[in-house]
């Protein structure tokens, strides 16, 4: 379609009755090259045309990409000499060379990532990466339903981790669109991200999970999952169970229902400060025939909360997330 434009604007100019100086000629025609190559650039740089040259002819134009990719992780479709020619090498990626070649370079005769839409970056490198479990999910993620592309996180040439090709390191990578997330690294208890104790890729998928069964699908997104677990007890394992007397919050709603898994001003990540005031919430009384509406069983009229031995529940029910012996998890 495009060319066909190009061959009546062409024939419109040499119809022309007017005789203009060459100068004006040469103006008019790449006025009109440019609007052209503004037109099919993005098409074509996405399904570029031609035949496969091979990655060796890039180092001539790109000598600092070429010298260091044998570092790179896609260099072993060109080491294996297995691939095929659209699978290997800066081709791979870049799509066919040929004219890009005959042009002498230009973004619109080669697939230019800077020219792509989020969607058609994460298309072309699910060619290859599609085959994990771990990026099943990635159409339907957060980031990909707010336009955060893979190039947006990965740098496929000057990567600052070797791992994944990210183009910060973590944490600093996700801090620079989660900035209340870092705030929270910085309180008094924390998960020890910034001490490089852990990532924030051990507890979330940033390519997109599958919807959990904790807290009727409602959680934070983009949580990771073990058979349908919390991403806390790939750590927590002491708390994983199954007991013969399970804490239903910690079933049905999951940590975050007591627990502020990035940080908090409060020990053990609470979200309140004081345990029986943790506690209070589920189990203050309200309902009739001694438990709520929702089934919680109230406090025993024997709990005075005004009395400080009573003002740390755990001093007696010490398995609150579940227990093998007692239904009320005492000792």
């Amino acid at each position: 379609m495009h060319s066909e434009y190009a061959k009546r604007g062409l024939a419109s100019i040499s119809r022309s009755r007017w005789n203009p100086k060459p100068v004006s000629v040469l103006r008019h025609a790449a006025k009109f090259g440019l609007f052209l190559a503004v037109l099919t650039a993005p098409a074509f740089a996405q399904n570029p045309s031609g035949k496969f040259v091979g990655s060796t002819v890039c180092k001539a134009c790109h000598p600092d990409v070429w010298s260091s990719f044998y570092k790179n992780a896609h260099f072993k479709s060109v080491a294996s000499e297995k691939e095929k020619p659209e699978n290997t090498g800066c081709e791979g990626c870049h799509g066919p060379g040929e004219a890009h070649i005959k042009a002498h370079g230009g973004k619109a005769t080669i697939r230019a990532f800077s020219l792509l839409s989020p969607k058609q970056t994460a298309e072309t490198c699910l060619r290859c990466h599609s085959e994990s479990l771990a990026r099943s999910n990635i159409h339907r993620s957060v980031h990909t339903l707010n336009d955060v592309g893979c190039a947006q996180c990965h740098s496929i040439h000057k990567a600052a981790t070797p791992k994944f090709l990210l183009a910060k390191r973590e944490p600093e990578l996700c801090y620079g669109c989660h900035t209340d997330i870092r705030a929270q690294f910085n309180m008094p208890f924390k998960h020890r991200v910034n001490e490089g104790f852990m990532a924030c890729s051990d507890c979330h998928n940033p390519h997109g999970a599958s919807s959990p069964t904790w807290r009727m699908a409602a959680r934070p997104h983009m949580v990771k999952q073990d058979v349908n677990e919390e991403a806390c007890l790939k750590c927590h394992f002491d708390k994983r169970g199954p007991f013969a007397f399970e804490h239903p919050p910690v079933r049905v709603e999951g940590c975050e229902a007591c627990h502020s898994p990035h940080g908090s001003t409060n020990s053990r990540l609470l979200a309140r400060p004081v345990v029986f005031t943790m506690c209070l919430e589920c189990h203050n009384g309200a309902g009739t025939f001694g438990r709520t509406g929702t089934g919680v069983p109230r406090l025993s009229r024997a709990h005075n909360m005004t009395d400080p031995r009573y003002q740390n529940c755990t001093n007696c029910h010490v398995r609150i997330h579940g227990s093998n012996a007692d239904p009320l998890f005492l000792r």
